[in-house]
């Protein structure tokens, strides 16, 4: 009894330590339903998010939580593994530190992949995720770049890029460098970013621009975290189509939110979440990228305000 009671107090210290090192801030009363920000990456952190969202998120009545992974932003010199368990070790040191029950947990982008994998180790301390620009499985979305990218060179007749292109499709599709290639050209493409932006869209990218510090954060990425999280984990490779429905099966609730925009997901692969977690549980917006969160900020807030109850 004593030797069990002696491992509660020990793990109960060890996460207790994590959740002090890492970079994490709150929003809102502690007392209203907690909403955990997973942000995207791996190698970004939570500042387009912490700067434009959060606290509208909390006056809404919900209590926001953003951190910045180990290794990563503003926890950058924290010692990192880049593995699933330790993510998972570091979330539950938050659900310690603030005594959190049933989180809903917004998974952007490579946020959206942890999400469902903490989902599935502990269940019991999740009542939603919410998918925000987030990959199911990237090896599609790696496809799609790959031909809008290829449509894009043609109609610019840029003999260079097409000739990348037709290097890319030969490489090993599990490769770091297949992916990192993919990224590139989806970032070179525009891909990330809305054509048709809203005005409030517009204000809010200046409200966070005008914080130099933040942006400069939000606009910044390390490189450690995606070599390491493709060593450990194959993060590339995965398809959580499976995960997803097991997930369902379990009673946790899944909802998405994606833009039209997002180069990264053709409607096709839009179409086949909307399957696998039912139409009336996604949007999928006009005049909206990659940060859904900015690009329609009260779209996105009314579904969070209308999917956790």
């Amino acid at each position: 009894m004593k030797k069990a009671l002696l491992i509660t107090l020990l793990l109960a210290t060890t996460l207790s330590t994590f959740s002090e090192q890492l970079y994490i801030k709150t929003f809102g009363d502690s007392k209203h339903p907690p909403i955990l920000f997973l942000h995207g990456g791996p190698g970004y952190n939570c500042a387009n998010f912490e700067g434009t969202t959060a606290q509208q998120l909390a006056d809404k009545k919900f209590f926001v939580i953003v951190y910045d992974r180990r290794g990563e932003g503003r926890s950058i010199d924290i010692p990192a593994k880049y593995t699933f368990e330790e993510s998972f070790n570091d979330i539950n040191s938050i659900v310690e530190k603030y005594h959190l029950k049933k989180l809903n947990l917004i998974g952007h982008s490579f946020g959206g992949i942890l999400a469902t994998k903490y989902a599935e180790a502990f269940p019991a301390n999740v009542n939603s995720i919410i998918l925000v620009g987030a990959p199911i499985a990237l090896q599609e979305s790696f496809r799609h770049i790959i031909s809008k990218s290829k449509e894009i060179y043609q109609t610019k007749q840029d003999s260079t890029n097409l000739k990348y292109i037709q290097l890319l499709t030969k490489m090993d599709t599990a490769s770091i460098e297949y992916s990192t290639y993919c990224f590139g050209h989806a970032m070179q493409n525009g891909f990330y970013t809305s054509k048709k932006s809203t005005e409030e869209s517009k204000a809010l990218y200046v409200n966070l621009k005008a914080d130099s510090t933040l942006w400069k954060l939000a606009t910044a990425m390390t490189y450690p975290a995606p070599r390491g999280f493709w060593t450990n984990e194959k993060y590339t490779t995965l398809d959580l189509t499976n995960n997803l429905l097991d997930l369902q099966k379990k009673k946790i609730k899944i909802f998405g939110l994606y833009g039209k925009e997002d180069g990264l997901y053709s409607e096709k692969q839009i179409n086949s979440l909307s399957g696998t977690i039912g139409g009336q549980n996604i949007k999928y917006q006009d005049n909206c990228s990659h940060n859904v969160f900015i690009d329609q900020q009260k779209i996105f807030i009314e579904s969070i305000q209308n999917w956790i109850k």
